[in-house]
């Protein structure tokens, strides 16, 4: 990037509306400003747009980028995998350095510059990404907004410019909306899953079950099901919220996916590395059979999640995606049996080691916790070699 990149004082605003909005823009508009606008919510939560001349060239960032880009992908370029490892071969292909890492924006201009896709495909994509990161910053509220300059904007192609006004106006409207559908204290980045499937299905007719059962697995936004089942994300969010008052469906956060592996720059290397290491997670509503168990696991190297809560063991499991769960078998709220039938119920944790933890070491037990898909089975108090033992017993098994 050029020399004359410093970035500008952080400016904070305590409601980042439409209208302040609209007006921050335009006042970039006369000086022609080229670079990037950094924003920062208010869990940290960061967001860039570049600029060109004053008009908006891309918008990135938030807490799903990689998803929301796959997401318009299917939406406008039907013709484009959107599996991540089916696009890797054209992402090491990129000419990226540090200054220009957005492999995004670079994948969209490789494509146009192919003939792969049209340009008008290409802006339709770049267009509704920009409205929906415009969307996620309208409802952060609270912001600070932090200029970078720079006047040879580090893409390859301007691929379109747009007026921030334009999609300024389309945010407000899929904003209000929202607000008018009662639902602005939810993010539609939030991901529906079946909390009470028994319940569900005595409510429901057998169609609308095995449905509801296809789709709100956990693993899919709101908005990456309005795309799926091509309806808005407000009707679709609509359709749910009476399953979700009821308590037979949940809201939850999920992660982004992972975006595909970049070409340059060994710090994305030694992230990818960071990130690979285990997570194990104990169910168990007593604070001290966790704290023992992170002792130990903690000392031995891995990631520990403990959680004391058994109706919220599954949000928090898919969230933090672990390799090994040990689940206690008798808990106030709900059982192991029953956490354990449903995460095997649930495509991430088909596979995963689940160790049923017990003070009752009796052979009933043991074979219905098989029957409901345990792995292994061990006994309370817990022994620290016995617990090291099987989570190297049954990694081995996963990793290979």
């Amino acid at each position: 990037m050029t020399s004359n990149q410093n970035p500008s004082n952080p400016i904070p605003f305590k409601e980042f509306t439409a209208t302040k909005q609209t007006g921050f823009f335009e006042n970039l508009k006369q000086p022609r400003f080229s670079g990037q606008l950094l924003l920062t919510g208010p869990r940290k939560t960061k967001w860039v747009f570049y600029l060109y001349l004053g008009r908006l060239v891309y918008a990135t960032g938030g807490n799903h980028p990689v998803r929301r880009w796959r997401r318009n992908l299917v939406a406008h370029l039907s013709n484009i995998p959107s599996h991540m490892n089916a696009i890797q071969a054209d992402v090491d292909r990129l000419q990226l350095d540090d200054q220009n890492n957005c492999w995004e924006y670079e994948l969209l201009c490789l494509w146009v510059d192919e003939q792969k896709i049209s340009l008008e495909q290409a802006a339709k994509m770049i267009r509704q990404n920009i409205v929906e990161v415009l969307f996620d910053v309208t409802q952060a509220m609270q912001v600070t907004c932090e200029l970078k300059q720079d006047k040879n904007l580090p893409f390859s192609t301007r691929l379109v410019l747009i007026d921030a006004e334009q999609v300024i106006i389309e945010a407000q409207k899929g904003w209000q909306a929202w607000q008018a559908a009662k639902i602005a204290d939810r993010s539609p980045d939030m991901a529906p899953i079946i909390t009470q499937p028994q319940e569900l299905e005595q409510q429901t007719n057998p169609q609308i079950y095995q449905t509801l059962s296809q789709l709100l697995d956990g693993q899919q936004t709101l908005r990456d099901l309005s795309v799926r089942m091509k309806r808005d994300v407000v009707t679709v969010t609509r359709s749910l919220l009476p399953y979700v008052q009821r308590g037979l469906v949940r809201l939850i956060e999920i992660p982004d996916i992972d975006p595909p592996k970049l070409p340059h720059n060994n710090d994305f290397d030694s992230d990818a590395i960071n990130n690979q290491k285990i997570t194990i997670a104990c169910v168990d509503d007593s604070p001290l059979i966790c704290q023992t168990m992170e002792k130990i696991i903690g000392g031995a190297g891995y990631n520990f999640v403990g959680i004391n809560d058994a109706l919220r063991a599954i949000a928090i499991l898919l969230s933090k995606k672990p390799d090994l769960i040990f689940l206690d078998l008798i808990m106030p709220n709900a059982n192991g049996y029953e956490i354990c039938s449903q995460l095997r119920k649930l495509t991430f944790f088909k596979h995963t080691p689940i160790v049923i933890l017990t003070g009752n070491d009796g052979l009933v037990d043991r074979v219905r916790a098989k029957m409901v898909g345990s792995t292994d089975f061990i006994s309370k108090p817990v022994d620290t070699a016995l617990v090291l033992e099987t989570i190297r017993k049954h990694l081995k098994l996963t990793v290979s």
